[in-house]
């Protein structure tokens, strides 16, 4: 199923067929650098389910991201829910994580904005959220380009403490913001 399009982008449920692509993905160490490790084509497995799973129990997820024009699988875009210990979770965030060959075409900022919108008129969200670490410039620039204003700091309770990656920074959208602005 096509959940969204935009005028570069399909964002569809998951096939079998990803997997491969998938795999390559998490296994590129450049597109993992904010990322405490790349993930093994195991790891990734799981993932998947975990993520086919998420759209079975809530009817939203991560998107699949295929280009249009040739059908090329680019990685994903959408909605987790965020349940780790924080102030802030339980959560919905918005993420998205793209193979190195499509950054700079602004495939995330497209992809993320039409999620928004699909969030916050097609699913009922009211709030939404991103972060990442602190050192991940180029998130932080598609979460300010997509309506997100930045909340805070804090000290992600996943990364150990020490690691470059352990200071993350929180983005929030709310739906009335999101109206007002388009």
């Amino acid at each position: 199923m096509i959940y969204m399009e935009t005028a570069r982008l399909q964002l569809r449920d998951w096939e079998e067929t990803d997997l491969e692509p998938f795999s390559r993905l998490n296994a590129d160490e450049e597109v993992m650098t904010y990322f405490t490790k790349t993930l093994s084509a195991e790891e990734t497995h799981v993932f998947y389910q975990s993520i086919v799973s998420e759209f079975k129990a809530c009817g939203y997820g991560l998107y699949a991201v295929e280009v249009k024009e040739n059908k090329e699988f680019i990685g994903f875009i959408g909605f987790r829910r965020a349940t780790f210990e924080a102030d802030f979770t339980p959560c919905i965030e918005i993420g998205w994580r793209l193979k190195k060959a499509a950054w700079g075409k602004g495939y995330a900022t497209e992809g993320a904005e039409a999620c928004l919108q699909y969030g916050f008129n097609s699913l009922g969200f009211v709030d939404v959220y991103s972060f990442t670490a602190d050192l991940n410039a180029p998130s932080k620039n598609v979460m300010k380009k997509i309506g997100m204003s930045f909340m805070k700091t804090f000290d992600h309770p996943k990364v150990e403490k020490g690691s470059l990656l352990y200071k993350h920074v929180l983005f929030h959208v709310n739906r009335d913001f999101k109206r007002s602005k388009s």
